[in-house]
């Protein structure tokens, strides 16, 4: 089963090129390391973690954590926003690579799954891409992706501050092994990825072939 690590800037359209691919072809799953956050932060390991990093002003009266209290904290402009928001990866970075390491051993036990997209924005800055035999980076033009982002409330300065928590753009396709273009049709950049995949998953069956 091979294992591919999808990043690029926020924007950028990663999850809708997963699900493109994973729409046409039933051998390849994803896992979407956004959704595995939202349910890391109602893991009852974790709540307690947070609500002792940083009170009850981030839980709503059913006792779930505020995403947007949350974000305020770890991305606000208060000098102590980058302590926060790294004290709040450790907590939660473990608990989505423990659910990231469950949907990989279901997957695998299938008997069913070629290849696997592991969506996760912070897949490079939290060190998952040595769990992956590949890395493809999804590359849009900045002011395509700020347009799309404003379609979530978010202006430019909002964006930044966003990715100044992330590794820069261009670092981040430095160390991918394949880069989707993304500026045009939904259609095109799943075409890309879908044919680097079939590529990916044909040379491991070599190799498994040869090694038998």
């Amino acid at each position: 089963m091979v294992i591919v690590g999808v990043v690029g800037g926020i924007g950028s359209g990663k999850s809708a090129v997963c699900r493109w691919v994973a729409e046409r072809d039933p051998t390849i799953g994803i896992i979407d390391a956004d959704r595995d956050g939202h349910r890391a932060l109602e893991l009852p390991p974790v709540t307690r973690k947070l609500r002792d990093l940083f009170g009850e002003e981030i839980f709503g009266p059913d006792g779930k954590v505020l995403r947007s209290a949350l974000a305020k904290r770890v991305f606000g402009d208060s000098a102590d926003a980058g302590a926060a928001r790294r004290q709040l990866e450790a907590i939660v970075h473990p608990a989505i690579a423990a659910l990231r390491d469950e949907q990989l051993a279901e997957m695998s036990s299938s008997g069913t799954v070629r290849a696997v997209l592991v969506d996760a924005p912070i897949l490079l800055e939290a060190g998952w891409g040595n769990a992956c035999d590949a890395v493809v980076f999804i590359d849009v033009p900045r002011e395509i992706r700020l347009e799309r982002v404003r379609q979530r409330g978010w202006n430019e300065s909002e964006l930044a501050r966003r990715e100044a928590s992330q590794w820069p753009v261009e670092e981040k396709k430095a160390a991918a092994d394949f880069v989707v273009e993304n500026g045009g049709t939904l259609d095109n950049a799943g075409t890309q990825m879908y044919e680097y995949i079939q590529r990916l998953v044909a040379s491991a069956a070599k190799q498994e072939f040869a090694a038998d």
